[in-house]
């Protein structure tokens, strides 16, 4: 271990409480493949690299007498013990308690709310399926020492723990530190001491980190030669046909942070006006921070193969799940990272990478359906924010988008294959919004196009209430909420087995809906029978030119609206009680008014509402329940 300098004595810190949580996790972990942790300290190394040729294009001198980058992983298992180095950027005291003592990714903060939601075995396992970087050394370790010193500075700083609350930060010698970098020290744990074998420090390198842009070299014995395991030969530059799926496998692990297997690789060279080549993955998985409102993309930005941000908009938000990177040859070096985002060249390589993707995608859906599935099912709740953000493809995206409905059986169809399957004089798409698919599936206003056999789309999902408002169709054929306006189902026939339902209303509905009406009063925009209800006696509909009832109660609980538009009451005119309540008589017109109150308040319940005033709705209910016992 590099000791502190005696002339200081080291400062005691207590980790933030986030990090508390998490190395008490990683200290008493079960999880078996703990193999996770040389990954992690090889990708933090690896970026320390590509940080230091970025700075030292503007500043050479940063390199001195030692250009090429290296990681160099030292086995000592006489004390077992296992040391990672680098000669990257390296980091001062402020930069070490920051980057060592709290937790600064949203990322990581998101997978420690899902640690402590989950129970048991789910939680150890969730470990091998998120990178947790540094701290994960405390899987292996009972404590561990990293010492550093940042290029062009002339202090050194060692920084210590056992992982069970506090560290130490103080001073380190110069000539126990290392010229330039970062030196990782694992005090490993007796059970851990199979991490000092070299055929498995070879090959977790090899498997996990074989294709990290930095040469990795292994010392097997203190005093032993280095002897390379890795070249540090940039996988994305290689052509395709010497790259195995195995390879792709590798670096996506490595890139994106995760352990499973990505659902699609897009690997391509652009050539001509720009050139640039593009390395990204559709993750086989949820990454934990996707819905993280300060979350940014994981794409990193390479320019002629120098590490430049991993915080460039390469694509837009509503494909933030995909992770890999760009390596643009256009680009310059020697400016910075803020004027490359505001760099023309680099909107045309979004331009270009986004429609690629999009691309990749619209062809395993075409050769793939089941692949293609899955990944809706993992990221299309994502996906459909591109239909409300991004207008210029909405077309692709509308091809790309799967839907639940009510002819689909559970299971997922596309656009296309609804437009086949139009009834006769159907001019639209119909969907229901809402906030729970079992629910909508139940729906009322859905009675009258079930009836006629036609199609609806169900959308269960926040997002579906505001890309279905943003004017946009499908083949020509706009979409319509069947909870809005008139249903407009006249002129599609009935099937065969509904024909009953369109006959004519029984004489004194008429007038009965004209004094619900007159009852209600300013507590609804209108009354009126309903094409839509064959089974049902009621149900409440937005107006033509209102707002979607569903869009309207998002938009009020998030406080972006003062006021709700009055609802218009749909009854059905052949229903047996409205027709019942129809034929009473002059002597009935108090249980008439309570009929009609009761009615809105169960239209407002099957709307997933609760009455307007329950005081009077259970009065009134009370009257009605007398006089049927009377």
């Amino acid at each position: 271990m590099t000791t502190a300098d005696t002339t200081h004595t080291p400062e005691s810190h207590t980790f933030e409480a986030d990090v508390a949580k998490l190395l008490h996790l990683m200290v008493h972990s079960v999880y078996s493949d703990k193999d996770v942790f040389l990954r992690e300290l090889i990708s933090n190394a690896a970026d320390a690299c590509e940080k230091l040729r970025y700075e030292a294009i503007a500043d050479p001198a940063l390199l001195g007498a030692d250009p090429k980058a290296r990681i160099t992983i030292l086995i000592d298992a006489d004390n077992r013990r296992l040391t990672v180095e680098d000669n990257g950027i390296g980091m001062s005291r402020e930069e070490m308690i920051e980057a060592l003592g709290t937790i600064a990714r949203s990322g990581t903060k998101a997978f420690m709310d899902r640690i402590q939601a989950a129970q048991g075995g789910e939680g150890a396992q969730l470990i091998g399926q998120f990178g947790v970087g540094f701290y994960s050394a405390f899987m292996v370790a009972d404590r561990v020492d990293v010492v550093s010193r940042r290029a062009g500075h002339d202090e050194a700083t060692v920084w210590s723990s056992d992982g069970k609350g506090s560290y130490t930060v103080a001073p380190a010698t110069l000539d126990e530190a290392p010229a330039r970098g970062t030196r990782v020290i694992l005090h490993l744990m007796e059970d851990a001491k199979s991490y000092t074998e070299r055929y498995q420090i070879e090959r977790i390198v090899k498997e996990q980190s074989g294709h990290v842009p930095v040469p990795i070299s292994l010392v097997e014995k203190p005093g032993a030669e280095p002897q390379e395991v890795a070249d540090g030969a940039a996988l994305w530059v290689k052509p395709r046909s010497e790259i195995t799926r195995e390879d792709y496998t590798d670096f996506y692990r490595s890139v994106a942070g995760q352990f499973d297997e990505p659902a699609l690789t897009v690997h391509f060279r652009a050539e001509g006006r720009h050139e640039y080549t593009a390395l990204a993955f559709v993750p086989g998985s949820t990454p934990f921070d996707l819905f993280d409102p300060d979350r940014h993309g994981r794409m990193k930005l390479y320019v002629k193969r120098v590490f430049i941000t991993d915080e460039a908009e390469l694509l837009p938000r509503y494909l933030r799940f995909v992770r890999g990177l760009v390596d643009s040859a256009d680009l310059p070096l020697n400016v910075s990272r803020e004027m490359i985002q505001e760099s023309p060249l680099l909107a045309a390589i979004k331009k270009g990478v986004t429609s690629r993707v999009l691309s990749e995608l619209e062809k395993l859906a075409q050769n793939d359906a089941e692949a293609y599935t899955k990944v809706w099912e993992t990221f299309g709740l994502v996906l459909k924010e591109g239909l409300y953000e991004d207008f210029e493809r909405h077309s692709t995206l509308l091809g790309l988008a799967r839907f639940k409905t009510t002819a689909s059986g559970g299971e997922w169809r596309s656009l296309k294959d609804y437009v086949g399957s139009l009834k006769e004089n159907q001019t639209a798409i119909y969907y229901v919004t809402g906030t729970d698919l079992a629910r909508l599936e139940t729906s009322p206003q859905l009675e009258g196009f079930r009836a006629r056999g036609i199609e609806v789309l169900l959308l269960p999902d926040p997002v579906d209430s505001f890309w279905v408002t943003a004017g946009i169709d499908y083949e020509g054929k706009p979409f319509k909420s069947v909870t809005q306006g008139g249903a407009d189902l006249a002129q599609i026939p009935l099937t065969e087995a509904q024909e009953n339902t369109g006959a004519p209303a029984p004489e004194g509905v008429t007038q009965f809906i004209q004094s619900v009406k007159a009852t209600l009063g300013e507590a609804v925009a209108d009354v009126r029978a309903s094409e839509r209800l064959t089974e049902s006696a009621v149900c409440l509909v937005a107006s033509e030119t209102g707002m979607d009832r569903q869009l309207e109660r998002l938009l009020a609980r998030a406080g972006q609206l003062t006021s709700a538009a009055k609802p218009v009451l749909e009854i059905n005119p052949r229903h047996d009680l409205v027709v019942a309540l129809a034929n009473l008589g002059e002597g009935e017109r108090t249980l008439r008014e309570d009929a009609a109150h009761l009615l809105l308040d169960e239209a407002r319940i099957l709307d997933g509402e609760l009455p307007a005033d329950a005081r009077a709705f259970s009065q009134r209910l009370a009257r009605v329940m007398r006089r049927s016992l009377s």
